[in-house]
Formats: C-alpha cells, sequence, structure tokens
C-alpha cells in the first residue's frame, strides 16, 4: 500500500460506525465518531501502527524505535484524556454538487457557548488531508482549551469523484465558507464567535474565505502562504503542484498566483479583523519571508497584527508546538 492509499484507509476507517450527530442538519446525512475502529482505544491503534511498520521495517530494534517515537508524539495518557474529554465527528456535506468531508471536535461538557473555529488544513488533495493523528497532535489541544473546531478536507480529498477537484485555492473555498452555514446548528456553539485559522496552504484559504464571508472576527496563519508567484523561486517544486490544480494555469500563471496572494490585495482586508501570523525561520516549504513580508504590509495599511517567528523551527512548528498552540488560544480568547 502506498503512502496515499495509506493515508485514505486510516481516514476512512472513521466513517465505519455511527456516532451521535455533533451537527443537527437534515443536510449532512452522514456523521461518524473519530474514536472507532482503529481508534476505539489507544493499544487497537499503536497495535495497527506497529503492524503497518513491521511491513517495511526489517529489524525489531527499528521497530522499537519506531514504536517509541509514535508514544512520544502520541501517547496513551494523551489519547485517553482527549477520548474522555472530547467529541469528535467525521461527516460528509455537499457543496456545489459535491460530497465533501469533513470533521468536528468539541468538548463533551460545556456550562456556557463556546466560539468556534474553522480549521483551514494544508496541502493539497490527499496530501495534507486531516487523518486522526493530525487531528491528535493539532487540533484536540486546541479544542481542549473550550472551542468547537470543524474544518474541510476540500473537495476531491479522499473520493474518486474526478469532478470534484482540488483548484488549490479556487472553487474548493465554497468548501470552507459552506461549513459556517452549519454552525448554529452545533448545540453549544456560538455563532456570533466564529474564528478561521490555516496552516499552509490553509493560509492562503483562509484570506481567500473572509472575501466571502462577514461572520469572521479573528483570524491566524500558521507557515502561511502570502505570495505564490514569489514562492516559487523560493521552492520551484511547487510549480507541478499549481500546474496540476489551479485552472487554466498555462495561459494564465500570473493572474491565478495573485489572486491567490494575499499581499497582492492586503488593502482590501478588513481593519476590524486581527491576524495572528506564527512562522518557523527555517521553514523549508513555506519560507518564512510570506509572514514577514505580509507584517510589513499589515502596518502599513492599519491593520492589527502580530507576529511571531520561531528561531530555528520548521514548517510544523514541531520544537514550538506547544508554544504556538498557547498563541492561539490566547489570540482567539482575546478577539472572540
Amino acid at each position: 500500500m502506498n503512502k496515499y492509499l495509506s493515508i485514505i484507509s486510516l481516514a476512512l476507517l472513521s466513517f465505519t460506525s455511527q456516532a451521535t450527530n455533533l451537527i443537527n442538519d437534515e443536510r449532512i446525512k452522514v456523521q461518524k465518531d473519530c474514536f472507532t475502529s482503529i481508534f476505539q482505544s489507544y493499544d487497537s491503534w499503536r497495535g495497527f501502527m506497529e503492524k503497518k511498520y513491521s511491513k517495511r521495517i526489517k529489524t525489531k530494534e527499528e521497530l522499537l524505535k519506531k514504536l517509541s517515537w509514535f508514544d512520544s508524539m502520541f501517547g496513551e495518557d494523551n489519547f485517553n484524556h482527549y477520548k474522555n474529554n472530547l467529541s469528535c465527528n467525521t461527516f460528509k456535506y455537499q457543496v456545489d454538487g459535491n460530497d465533501v468531508y469533513g470533521y468536528i471536535i468539541k468538548p463533551k461538557i460545556n456550562l456556557e457557548k463556546l466560539p468556534v473555529l474553522v480549521y483551514n488544513r494544508g496541502g493539497n488533495g490527499n496530501f495534507g488531508g486531516v487523518v486522526f493523528g493530525s487531528m491528535m497532535q493539532n487540533l484536540f489541544p486546541i479544542a481542549n482549551e473550550g472551542f468547537v473546531i470543524i474544518g474541510s478536507q476540500y473537495r476531491g480529498t479522499f473520493t474518486k469523484n474526478p469532478s470534484a477537484h482540488d483548484e488549490f485555492g479556487g472553487s474548493d473555498v465554497n468548501d470552507v465558507t459552506a461549513l459556517l452555514d452549519y454552525i448554529p446548528s452545533i448545540e453549544g456553539a456560538d455563532e456570533q464567535r466564529i474564528g478561521m485559522y490555516g496552516a499552509s496552504r490553509g493560509g492562503m484559504q483562509t484570506h481567500l474565505a473572509l472575501k466571502k464571508t462577514s461572520k469572521i472576527k479573528a483570524i491566524a496563519t500558521i507557515a502561511g502562504t502570502t505570495d505564490l508567484l514569489k514562492e516559487l523561486d523560493f521552492r520551484p517544486a511547487m510549480e507541478k503542484v499549481y500546474a496540476n490544480r489551479i485552472p487554466y494555469y498555462d495561459k494564465n500563471k500570473v493572474a491565478e498566483l495573485e489572486r491567490r496572494s494575499v499581499l497582492k490585495w492586503v488593502s482590501e482586508l478588513s481593519p476590524n479583523i486581527p491576524i495572528l501570523l506564527l512562522h518557523g525561520e527555517n521553514d523549508k516549504r513555506v519560507s518564512a519571508k510570506n509572514s514577514i513580508e505580509l507584517a510589513s504590509a499589515l502596518t502599513k495599511n492599519s491593520i492589527p497584527h502580530k507576529l511571531i517567528i520561531y528561531p530555528n523551527d520548521n514548517h510544523g512548528l514541531m520544537q514550538n508546538k506547544e508554544k504556538a498552540n498557547k498563541e492561539l488560544v490566547s489570540w482567539f480568547r482575546e478577539y472572540l
């Protein structure tokens, strides 16, 4: 099984058993509990991963090292804490006639209505899809602080529908804004306090989504791309992604990339929506200059913002994950 099929299988395993609906809306036909199948317990998840690792790791020593890494990344205590305290569903919804997968995470117990965060994932197509491991690492810690989190996998992800194509900031942005219609149907969610944040390509999605709605009160981006054309000099390999994803790229390259680059239209941003920018200094996927230059442009346009560059850290802020999560929580608590 190649790595993409493996990602798909892990994601779709969450769709194998019924769950209590977290979104009470008849337009959503399928809602499944994240904590089912191999994710019903830490042991079953770890056992599944051990079998997977065993297929490509030759020695017992290497296998034990890999399992030790797995435990350090996730851990049974963390797993049980999140399972006991959070509700998590995957679901299917329709946008522009396409079936799209999404996910929702919320605290099990809340005495008052909670603010909502729309999360925009990175990657493209199946690469970067939000599977259970990425939820546990990136989303569960935020939701556990008193937020409802809802997000889209984007059209074409984990499906075989050829007409549902991820356009990397094209019609797939509708998959993000469509989620806003379901927030009033989430019990315990405060539809008046909605924020949005995204990582990598998800930063681009966040800025594009704000062009289509006035419901968002504050945003944040993690290693976000702000000038796609300039980024090609830093990472030429992205040309292949753009050419494959963006419609009519061969004829309208500059126009399409500029339309997706917030640095080209900073003056159109609302001065009433504060922006948090987080970036790793040694990011090899998206240059930290994207966030630095956007912060400078925001200052010139009197748009409230905060920029944090983490020295020596990478694209995923792995050295400062806890600090970054605290920044996100503090930011949205202040402005929502």
